[in-house]
């Protein structure tokens, strides 16, 4: 009887076990803590933190109805930058190491130590089609085995992942295998354009991973190299999202669009604004992300400059200036430290550079600090912006910080966008 009752006070603890999540950083010195996050379409959901250990060790504890599905460890900031994802199924632990040099590797998780076999077998399996093409890419047979590799390496693993979470991933990933020999040509076109055919963009655990974001930047930066090329490639992605609800073809299109305003590339985060983010951004009443569209492209190289007026009384427009050949746009604030180190920067740099007129736009909660400071520039044209950054003018210009620099030609079309000083002296220096 006492074996019995045993048994059944031990079996509650078995059904309720916690479990856990086990990492090694290395080297440990470059490491202090450990983020988890519960990733869903909706976003990230903090589950826990844990200090990493002198040996580079931490650990995250579960709670029992901890929810299977994504979860993403974050390690340093940016955060964007510095995170991985994994799969917890919510009936095993989860263990791996990690390095910067060499990534994660998971030594305990059926869930992810499958799918990265998966991953490092078919990187294998793609070497070996590239390296076939880079030899001419002509002996049929040799082709013939090949994809016949490529096609038993998935059916393989996607017999292993039967009724495991990560087969969803896999068959996401499944890559394009022609029936007969083709040129390398025919074999890209192809592959592009089956590129997205198995990838399902409304489900919620592929929506709540990095699979599909990592997929379609790889297929933009990863196999295109110039702006035509980018364009064929988002075309791509839109036809294959096109039936996609609103909420979910936007996150995938501003994410490209974020990269290509990082990249400095106007022309084509401007493409993928008119062609279809905009509407999207309206059609979902995203109006921050809708003010953000139209306040990049009104600032964009190559635009005019949006007119606003600078002083008043009388009243002076930006439109209305003449007799300069370039006008430097300088948004600052009088309680910015780093604008008034760099206004006296500015100053001198004018002084050595002819036809150029300087607009200083103070982004001020009163005058006083304001028109103290401004005595130090009298061969600036002053202007204020009351409210500071509820002020129009900051989503008009898409100002994030101050200073914040334009150079404009005798047109007021926008030629450069420096982002700092250094970069306005370079534009100058140039000349």
């Amino acid at each position: 009887m006492k074996k019995i009752l045993f048994t059944l006070l031990f079996l509650p603890s078995l059904l309720m076990a916690q479990h856990k999540i086990n990492g090694t950083f290395t080297p440990a010195e470059n490491f202090t803590r450990a983020f988890l996050y519960h990733v869903t379409p909706e976003g990230a959901n903090y589950v826990n933190m844990a200090e990493v250990d002198t040996l580079g060790n931490f650990s995250f504890s579960l709670k029992e109805d901890a929810l299977a599905g994504n979860y993403k460890v974050i390690y340093a900031i940016p955060v964007e930058d510095n995170n991985f994802d994994l799969v917890y199924n919510g009936n095993e632990d989860v263990t791996f190491t990690f390095s910067l040099e060499k990534g994660v590797d998971f030594t305990e998780s059926s869930e992810n130590k499958l799918w990265q076999s998966y991953l490092n077998s078919m990187d294998v399996v793609n070497q070996t089609i590239s390296n076939f093409y880079a030899k001419g890419g002509k002996d049929k047979a040799a082709f013939g085995s090949i994809f016949k590799t490529l096609k038993d390496t998935q059916a393989q693993y996607e017999i292993l992942a039967e009724g495991k979470m990560v087969q969803k991933f896999i068959k996401a990933n499944t890559p394009y295998i022609p029936t007969a020999y083709e040129n390398l040509v025919t074999y890209s076109n192809n592959l592009k354009n089956n590129f997205f055919k198995h990838v399902d963009f409304s489900d919620p655990f592929l929506r709540s991973s990095s699979i599909i974001t990592e997929r379609v930047n790889g297929f933009v930066f990863g196999m295109a190299k110039d702006n035509e090329g980018y364009k064929k490639h988002i075309d791509i992605i839109s036809e294959a999202i096109k039936d996609e609800a609103a909420n979910i073809q936007s996150p995938l299109l501003e994410q490209l669009w974020q990269e290509f305003k990082r990249q400095e590339n106007h022309d084509m985060a401007n493409y993928i604004s008119d062609k279809s983010l905009l509407a999207l951004a309206q059609q979902t009443e995203n109006k921050i992300l809708e003010q953000q569209l139209l306040s990049y492209k009104n600032t964009s190289l190559g635009a005019i400059a949006p007119d606003f007026i600078i002083q008043t009384g009388p009243t002076v427009k930006l439109s209305e200036l003449k007799g300069d050949k370039y006008y430097v746009l300088v948004f600052w604030s009088s309680g910015c430290g780093h604008c008034l180190n760099e206004l006296p920067k500015v100053k001198q740099l004018m002084s050595s550079v002819s036809n150029t007129k300087v607009v200083a736009y103070g982004l001020e909660k009163d005058t006083e600090q304001w028109s103290n400071e401004i005595k130090n520039y009298p061969d600036f044209m002053h202007g204020i912006g009351l409210g500071k950054w509820e002020n129009p003018i900051v989503q008009t210009y898409a100002i994030a910080a101050t200073p914040t620099y334009f150079v404009l030609d005798a047109n007021k079309k926008i030629i450069a966008k420096p982002y700092d000083f250094e970069g306005l002296e370079k534009f100058f220096g140039g000349l």
